[in-house]
């Protein structure tokens, strides 16, 4: 199984339940061709660099999947025959993935993102550096404990 990514833009004068539909439509092409979705991200109507069919403006789709080339084959297939596509373009991500790794990080995905905190000791000497050249009254006291690091660094070698 291989990993792959495919943008796509939409009409951008379709009504939602019209575009509702055509993501639907090319999810279940995805599940009937035995591909497993990861993420379908919409990122809206969006300015087009050039004019695509006429139209200045096109609603852009992200979908990032799992499956063989068949299924890239019939999904692009099926995007050459709907008016409704204007643009398309497959990108291989991956060259073998397993389906168990695609399940997982469609799992990871779903859970809620956990605040990272930064290590406590780097950012407890970053904050007296800060603190320090920020109560010196001129310049050349808030560089002197950096001159003397280096100084120190100096006599050493």
């Amino acid at each position: 199984m291989r990993r792959y990514e495919t943008i796509f833009i939409a009409d951008p004068d379709l009504q939602e339940d019209a575009r509702k539909n055509l993501f639907d439509k090319y999810k279940k092409l995805l599940v009937q061709e035995k591909g497993i979705l990861v993420d379908f991200d919409d990122w809206g109507n969006r300015k087009l660099a050039y004019p695509i069919k006429k139209k200045a403006r096109g609603h852009y789709v992200c979908m990032t999947y799992g499956g063989t080339g068949v299924l890239v084959t019939e999904l692009e297939r099926n995007f050459r025959l709907d008016d409704k596509v204007q643009k398309f373009m497959t990108v291989l991500l991956e060259k073998d993935v397993t389906a168990s790794a695609l399940e997982a990080e469609i799992a990871a995905a779903a859970q809620p993102e956990e605040v990272k905190e930064p290590a406590p000791a780097a950012t407890d000497e970053a904050a007296d550096e800060v603190t320090e050249a920020a109560e010196a009254d001129t310049p050349e006291e808030a560089k002197a404990p950096e001159t003397e690091t280096a100084e120190a660094a100096q006599e050493e070698n």
